[in-house]
C-alpha cells in the first residue's frame, strides 16, 4: 500500500514517513502544498496524510481541489488548530478523518489501517483469503495458524493483494502502489516477488490472469 504524507515541519514529516515505513507501507512525502496537490493529483495513492496549515497552499484548498478533480483517496487530516469549525470545514472539504496535533504516532496509524480496509470494503484489521491470514495491525501474516516470514516487499504485494480479493490487479498498478516515488521500478521483479510468495505461502491463491496480472482467491478446495 502507497501512502502520502503532506507536512511542513521537518522533524514531523520525517518521524511520519519512518513509522509508516517501518509499518509495511512505501511512503512519499511533500512538504508544501503545491507539491502535495501535485502529487496526490499525479500519482495514485492509497491514501493521504495531510496537514492544513501548509505554504504556498493551505490543506483544505489542496483537498478541494483533489475531491473536484475526482481523487477519492481517503484522506487524513492534520491540524494543530482546536476550534471545531477548522474540523468541520476539512470534513466539508472531503477529509475521510483527523488528528489533532500533538498526537501519538500509534493513533495515526490505526486511523490509517482504519481508512485503507474501509476503502476496501473491509471490517478487521484481519484480512483472510482460504487459509491465509494477514492481520494489518501486527503486519503478520500466517497460513492455517502457522507463521510465514515475508519480507517487506513480499508483505505490501501481498497485503495489497489481499486488500482487493478477488479483483484482477495489473503489474502496473501493483508497480504503482508498491513501490514510493524514489524507487527504480521494474514490472518484472512483480513477478519475481509473486513467485516468492506463492513458494512461502505453499498453497495456490495468487491466480495469474494470462494478460490482465494477477487476482487472490481461495483454493479450489478450501471449505
Amino acid at each position: 500500500m502507497r501512502l502520502l504524507v503532506v507536512e511542513d515541519d521537518p522533524d514531523l514529516n520525517r518521524q511520519l514517513v519512518t513509522a509508516l515505513s517501518d509499518a509495511g507501507y512505501a511512503v512519499d512525502a511533500a512538504s508544501d502544498g503545491e507539491e502535495g496537490h501535485f502529487l496526490g493529483d499525479s500519482e495514485p495513492y492509497d491514501a493521504i496524510v495531510l496537514d492544513l496549515g501548509l505554504p504556498k497552499m493551505d490543506g483544505i484548498s489542496v483537498l478541494e481541489r483533489w475531491r473536484k478533480s475526482g481523487k477519492m483517496m481517503p484522506v487524513l487530516i492534520l491540524t494543530a488548530r482546536d476550534r471545531w469549525s477548522d474540523k468541520v470545514q476539512g470534513f466539508d472539504a472531503g477529509a475521510d478523518d483527523y488528528v489533532a496535533k500533538p498526537f501519538h504516532m500509534e493513533e495515526v496509524l490505526a486511523r490509517l489501517r482504519a481508512l485503507l480496509r474501509r476503502s476496501a470494503g473491509h471490517a478487521t484489521n484481519e484480512l483472510t483469503c482460504g487459509p491465509v491470514t494477514l492481520d494489518t495491525r501486527s503486519s503478520r501474516v500466517s497460513v492455517n495458524g502457522n507463521p510465514v516470514r515475508l519480507t517487506s516487499h513480499e508483505y505490501r504485494l501481498l497485503a495489497y493483494l489481499m486488500h482487493h480479493t478477488g479483483r484482477v490487479v495489473s503489474r502496473t498498478e501493483l508497480v504503482e502502489h508498491l513501490y514510493d516515488q524514489d524507487f527504480d521500478r521494474d514490472s518484472n521483479t512483480i513477478e519475481v516477488f509473486v513467485g516468492r510468495l506463492r513458494k512461502k505461502l505453499g498453497i495456490d491463491v495468487i491466480q495469474t490472469v494470462r494478460g490482465l496480472g494477477y487476482m487472490l482467491s481461495p483454493p479450489a478446495d478450501a471449505s
